[in-house]
């Protein structure tokens, strides 16, 4: 991909020559019947309703006639092409007023067909610009990765671009249709009265002057906030990620300060705008007035002469009312364009040729190896901690092998980078065979280098997407099944690829298995080296079960829940679970979990705010009696957290306690307090909030004794109504609890158990987890739930993961690449056994590839059987004993 052109118009010619032409063509083709409308007034008025076409007495006179009138060059006379119709007075003026409407629908289609492509190439380019601007931003070098901000970035891709493709459309075309607009009216002015026409010149004249020149300083103003909003959007940035140090500092108030002082500076810019907009925009619109008062007293004057018919100075002032629009609008479309101007040379800077990295081929074929050895020439890196540059000398070091940088430390950590491609070398080479890493292309350095760091760059998605990041290099097939033919179509014509994201990517020969399953089964096995089984487990119990009773699997769930039962009783433990049981109130449930005895398909019903708003679960409560006690039952529970919360600050631990409330809702709930009557019914918003605190109240958990043995056994009973009125034609449904059925809206461990953990025992989720993973290891059913956990969601940059989790992520996609040389930087702190870890899964998973590790400060290097000091320019290998 290409650096953009500097310049916004040979961008344009680059890319939709072709489309404007087609367009302007369509344009031209209009002109004729433009002017034909002009000229239409003035035969209406003057042949049928003056009668000039009777004045001899004739009865009829002709209509839609054709004659061509030969210049004298051609030798003069006429040639009548057609004789058209005979109609008397009031058939012509019929016939002349609906030619006149048939000219108004013809010339509105074209300009319905020229708006629409306009739009449709605006739109193309758009997409076209801003796909672009994805691949330069893809190959920003490291140093510009430093210098700009993401949300700076992703401001100009998103926003600053839209007016940019907006305008494309309308940057040859617009000045093309409304210039030639405008000539056809002026020239029709001037063919029926010449100091009329010079009038109408004279005025255009100076609105196209003056009106662009006054404009100016409003596009310097605008290129002005330009800048400054996307450093506001920058600053916001900075802020949100340095979140931790404001809270920290308490410099929240500076803070506002200084976004107040930017805030008012685009106020005032936007202010300064709108004084100039609008001044220009009074003069524009006296000068398109002072025209009409010219015509009126002109053309009345000449029409009392006898030097201008009625039907001429008619059609004068029905072409002018035609002349002001296009030139109003030619006169914004050449403030647009110096404000597109600005804003695509600024864009332009910002992907500019010396932020980029070469541009390079896509890898096509799997390239041949790098070889051996690994060699530095004369090479310096930056110092990482800002001092000057760091000379390492020359070294060579025998491929494949494990290789440490010694010693740990910042100058090891920028040689890996620097080898694997995430950094620039001050001066000199690295060579790996006989290819020189700063020239290699970046495909090829990528397929065969790979990198693991502490620090790894998650995505919003699952984990097992995460893993196999790496390996979505290129699709296996040319040409994408899933693509329709229109979206191919589009696709080609902005420059966008034809691949699709649910093409298959992976390759699973590379890897040597043969399906999606094998893949599964491979990533556990690597995972699990990894120890991140008990993670994925943890997972697989959190998420929602993926099996339902009638498979294999699901009889085997339903049977371990029968097993774990009666191991429970063996065990003296079958108090540690209280079962789901239709007859009976579960006191480690929720209010609204007990109301429903099931989980709702919606999942937003989930949430106690939803449910308790929902209208069908009122009429559910209101018809079973309970809707006025579950609601005074909420304003007990708000008393209570009132009293509880009186003299606590945002943030104390007995708010996650107590979660039923958070800070911000507190002063809600204090007003709503407030205003509770002595007697008689809540207000239905009060209600909602009361009862939405009713619905996730749990006994044991907060204690309030606010359920008592009559009150849950109307509850229980109320079961049968709810679920009839959440069943009904228009609720949400409710997969109900069954002893004998998998329910797929509850977790793993919810089916497993089939009702609540006691939370009163001491140890219980322990004593659970463990006893549940046996019964799994014996019904074959772990697994399966590994493989549930990989559906576990990471979070934006994964932030739902800790660092443990996130690093061997990382790790794991570096690993599962099968690179050639595998770099990993400091990893093995993080790994349970350290370099020992790290050194037998690379064993187990890539035994003939080289590791080079940056390590912790703890490890020890000795069991490498390499090592490449880095302290002294003078480095040269030293080979373990």
């Amino acid at each position: 991909m290409r650096a953009l052109e500097p310049r916004l118009f040979p961008y344009i010619w680059r890319y939709s020559k072709a489309d404007q032409f087609r367009i302007c063509t369509v344009v031209l083709a209009s002109l004729p019947f433009y002017f034909a409308s002009l000229d239409l007034p003035k035969r209406i008025v003057n042949d049928a309703i003056t009668g000039n076409a009777f004045t001899h007495g004739e009865a009829t006179a002709p209509f839609l006639e054709i004659t061509v009138s030969w210049p004298q060059l051609l030798g003069g006379g006429t040639t009548r092409l057609f004789e058209g119709f005979q109609l008397d007075r009031f058939e012509l003026l019929l016939g002349l007023s609906t030619l006149f409407l048939g000219l108004v629908l013809i010339n509105g289609a074209f300009k319905f067909w020229i708006n629409l492509q306009k739009g449709i190439l605006g739109e193309r380019m758009l997409r076209r610009l801003r796909f672009q601007l994805f691949c330069l931003m893809l190959r920003f070098s490291p140093e510009t990765q430093r210098e700009v901000k993401s949300s700076e970035t992703a401001t100009i891709i998103r926003d600053e671009v839209e007016p940019i493709g907006s305008f494309i459309g309308d940057a040859i075309v617009v000045p093309v249709f409304l210039g030639t607009q405008a000539a056809t009216a002026l020239a029709f002015i001037l063919m029926q009265n010449l100091w009329l026409g010079l009038a109408a010149g004279g005025m255009v004249g100076v609105q196209m002057i003056v009106i662009p020149r006054l404009r100016r300083e409003i596009i310097r103003l605008s290129r002005r906030r330009q800048i400054a909003s996307r450093a506001l959007a920058g600053r916001v940035a900075e802020v949100l990620d340095g979140l931790p140090a404001v809270r920290i500092n308490d410099t929240g108030r500076w803070e506002r300060a200084e976004i107040g002082g930017r805030l008012y500076g685009l106020y005032d810019l936007r202010l300064r705008i709108y004084r100039r907009k609008f001044a220009v925009k009074y003069l524009n619109n006296l000068l398109a007035q002072v025209t009409p008062f010219l015509f009126y007293a002109i053309g009345g004057y000449f029409a009392l002469k006898g030097q201008l018919d009625i039907g001429q100075l008619v059609a004068v002032l029905a072409a002018y009312r035609d002349l002001p629009p296009p030139l109003k609008e030619l006169i914004d479309w050449d403030q647009q364009r110096l404000d597109v101007e600005v804003k695509y040379e600024t864009v332009a800077a910002h992907f500019g040729p010396q932020r980029l990295l070469p541009g390079e081929p896509e890898l096509e074929e799997t390239p041949p190896p790098l070889g051996s050895p690994l060699r530095t020439e004369g090479l310096t890196v930056r110092d990482p901690q800002g001092g000057g540059s760091i000379e390492i000398g020359d070294v060579e070091v025998r491929l494949p092998t494990r290789l440490a940088l010694v010693p740990s430390g910042p100058v090891a950590q920028e040689f890996a980078r620097v080898l694997a491609g995430l950094q620039t070398a001050q001066g000199g080479t690295i060579r790996v065979g006989e290819h020189d890493l700063s020239t290699l292309p970046r495909p090829v350095h990528a397929y065969r280098i790979a990198f693991a760091g502490i620090e790894p760059v998650l995505f919003p998605g699952t984990l097992r997407d995460n893993v196999l990041y790496g390996l979505r290099i290129r699709p296996l097939r040319k040409g994408s099944l899933d693509l329709s033919k229109t979206r191919i179509n589009e696709a080609v014509k902005t420059g966008n690829p034809c691949d699709s994201v649910d093409d298959p990517w992976i390759d699973y020969r590379r890897l040597g298995i043969r399906d999606e399953t094998d893949l599964d089964n491979h990533l556990l096995d690597l995972l699990s080296r990894l120890d991140l089984g008990d993670d994925l487990y943890r997972f697989g119990l959190g998420a929602l079960s993926s099996i339902t009773h009638e498979t294999p699997a699901g009889q085997r769930m339903i049977a371990a829940r029968e097993h774990l039962r009666q191991h429970f009783v063996e065990k003296g433990l079958a108090d540690l679970v209280i079962p789901f049981a239709r007859g009976r109130y579960n006191e480690q449930a929720t209010v609204g979990e007990n109301l429903l005895f099931g989980v709702p398909r919606d999942p937003t019903l989930t949430d106690p705010q939803r449910l308790a708003a929902a209208p069908l679960f009122r009429e559910a409560l209101e018809e079973a009696h309970l809707l006025d006690d579950l609601d005074r039952m909420g304003v007990a529970i708000a008393s209570n957290l009132k009293d509880i919360f009186a003299d606590v600050p945002p943030g104390h631990p007995l708010f996650r306690r107590f979660s039923l409330i958070t800070p911000d809702a507190l002063p809600d709930y204090l007003r709503r307090l407030a205003r509770v009557p002595e007697t008689g019914r809540l207000s239905e918003a009060d209600s909602v909030a009361f009862l939405a605190l009713t619905l996730a109240y749990v006994e044991p958990r907060m204690r309030f004794g606010l359920l008592d043995d009559t009150l849950k056994q109307r509850i229980v009973g109320a079961r049968t109504i709810v679920q009839r009125h959440m069943h009904g034609d228009h609720g949400c449904d409710v997969e109900s609890y069954d002893p004998n059925r998998i329910n797929p809206r509850s977790t793993v461990l919810d089916n497993l158990l089939f009702g609540r953990i006691d939370t009163a025992r001491m140890h219980g989720e322990a004593i659970i987890q463990r006893e549940a993973r046996e019964v799994f290891r014996a019904f074959d059913l772990e697994r399966g739930i590994q493989l549930r956990g990989l559906e576990k969601e990471v979070g934006n940059r994964g932030q739902l993961m800790t660092d443990r989790v996130r690093m061997r992520i990382g790790l794991a996609r570096a690993i599962l690449r099968r690179p050639e040389i595998l770099v990993v930087d400091r990893v093995d702190e993080f790994l349970e056994h350290g370099v020992d870890t790290l050194l037998a899964v690379a064993e187990a998973a890539l035994p003939r590839a080289s590791l080079v590790v940056s390590l912790s400060a703890e490890a020890d290097p000795a069991k490498f059987p390499a090592r490449l000091p880095l302290h002294k320019p003078e480095a040269r290998l030293r080979a373990a004993e």
